[in-house]
């Protein structure tokens, strides 16, 4: 008797490593850009999206950690960038927040945010967005089942990084740091999840009823 197992694999042959960001570019216009330029121009647009969202944050009482946008950045440039891209985009964010921009959420900068309470979140950002870049990769994001799969996937591998990082920074009890850092941002991030997920499949939809010679 054979267990049978989820399909990971989503796409067909000739779909297969290609993400929604590969058509973004009109085909005119990208036949004449190496392929590497088009990269890099996907890449720092993936960071300044996520740059973008963290300029959208709010304090929570008693908490350290604010509530951001980020999370659906990250998810975003992830599922649209695929592994190696959104991985570059989301630590290119980080290491530029890093060497002192206030690239980080409430304007902050500096690597003293790394070693803080929310340097752990920071890091997960970057494991998301290749996580979910991954699967996007994999034809997760064409469907909203597997977007949703996805999306919540990358949501889980954030808080997985930074609520442990967030109760060794502060010394928190178990009880404190899940209050402080996870239960504030559950609903925030259950909407932003569900937003990512429906728009991937909108995006594939809309392309795939454009002109193939656009």
């Amino acid at each position: 008797m054979t267990l049978a197992l989820p399909r990971l694999d989503r796409t067909t042959a000739e779909e297969r490593g290609l993400t929604i960001a590969d058509f973004l570019v009109p085909i005119r216009v990208g036949e004449r850009l190496n392929s590497r330029v088009r990269d890099l121009g996907l890449v720092l647009a993936g960071a300044l999206l996520v740059y973008l969202t963290a300029r959208v944050s709010f304090p929570v009482p008693g908490s350290p950690v604010p509530v951001t946008g980020q999370t659906l950045g990250v998810l975003l440039v992830g599922g649209a960038l695929g592994f190696r891209r959104g991985l570059i985009a989301v630590g290119l964010y980080v290491l530029l927040g890093v060497v002192g921009l206030p690239f980080f959420a409430e304007g902050k900068g500096g690597v003293a945010v790394i070693w803080g309470a929310t340097g752990g979140y920071l890091i997960g950002f970057a494991i998301a967005g290749a996580l979910v870049g991954r699967l996007a990769e994999l034809g997760w994001d064409r469907r909203l089942g597997g977007a949703l799969g996805a999306m919540l996937l990358g949501n889980v591998v954030i808080y997985a990084v930074g609520l442990p990082w967030l109760k060794v920074v502060t010394g928190m009890s178990v009880q404190e740091t899940v209050a402080n850092g996870l239960t504030p941002f559950l609903l925030g991030d259950a909407l932003k999840l569900v937003l990512a997920a429906v728009l991937f499949p909108a995006a594939w939809w809309i392309e795939g009823r454009r002109p193939d010679d656009r």
